[in-house]
């Protein structure tokens, strides 16, 4: 019987769809026409005026600042969160708090966004890069604890028994068992609230203030203004390091298989 190939067909026109545009822009970065309408010839100009842009870079510091925070806070809330619903996982309490730490994986980003906002104005904080930093941990551990906590499901709570047999007392066998093999699954989940952060631009664009200027909402302001070859080579970077940072996490966080006896 023949196979259709209608699926091959579909599949390859959704990734067409997705990756298309992405190719383009990458292409475009290297072309030395300013407006991008036809092809100059290849070029490298817009990469070294990036490093003639002060306000690019203050807005790069800016998200760097925040993304580096928001992750070291989201790791240690997310590991924290992620070890006690393993461990408490069948009272009501953890259900709970199982409900609300899955809560901003499924939440529209302009609501949480909006939420976000309307709960700052009304505790009187001032919006700046405290309000942004707030933000971003409140959905990047999240992130994190979903990763550790995939990673706990196959862990091996024997080697914590024989731990504990041994003699060795409950921060000894954290410190030196449970920690370094929940390691890769950790840093798994950093890396990703890392690149969420980075790429933000919905949740930060409402709850950002005067001088808290991130990259993403600069990358914007620079579209209104116009300056499409600057952004091209500027996108073509960060999705350089995002698809880096993504691919270094799903290695980290993939099981490792088990050798043949």
């Amino acid at each position: 019987m023949r196979r259709s190939r209608f699926p091959f067909i579909v599949t390859v026109a959704a990734l067409l769809f997705l990756y298309l545009p992405i190719l383009v822009l990458v292409v475009n970065s290297f072309n030395a026409s300013r407006f991008g309408g036809g092809w100059r010839g290849f070029s490298l100009v817009w990469y070294i005026r990036l490093f003639h842009e002060p306000a690019i870079w203050q807005a790069a510091r800016t998200t760097l600042i925040i993304a580096l925070s928001a992750t070291a806070v989201s790791v240690i809330l997310g590991t924290t969160a992620a070890l006690a619903l393993h461990r408490y996982s069948k009272s009501r309490l953890q259900r709970a708090h199982f409900a609300l730490i899955y809560m901003p994986l499924v939440m529209p980003e302009i609501l949480m966004g909006i939420s976000l906002l309307m709960l700052f104005v009304s505790a009187g904080l001032p919006l700046g890069l405290g309000t942004i930093f707030l933000a971003h941990v409140t959905f990047c551990l999240s992130f994190v604890a979903m990763v550790v906590l995939a990673r706990l499901q196959d862990f091996d709570e024997s080697v914590i028994e024989a731990s504990r047999d041994l003699g060795a007392g409950g921060w000894t066998t954290f410190r030196k068992i449970r920690l370094p093999l929940l390691w890769p699954g950790i840093l798994a989940g950093g890396l990703l609230a890392f690149t969420l952060s980075v790429d933000d631009f919905v949740i930060t664009f409402f709850v950002a203030g005067p001088g808290s200027t991130t990259l993403p909402i600069r990358i914007y302001s620079m579209i209104k203004h116009g300056s499409p070859p600057l952004i091209n080579a500027l996108s073509t970077i960060l999705l350089v390091l995002t698809f880096a940072a993504v691919a270094l996490s799903q290695r980290l966080s993939r099981p490792k298989t088990k050798e043949a006896a």
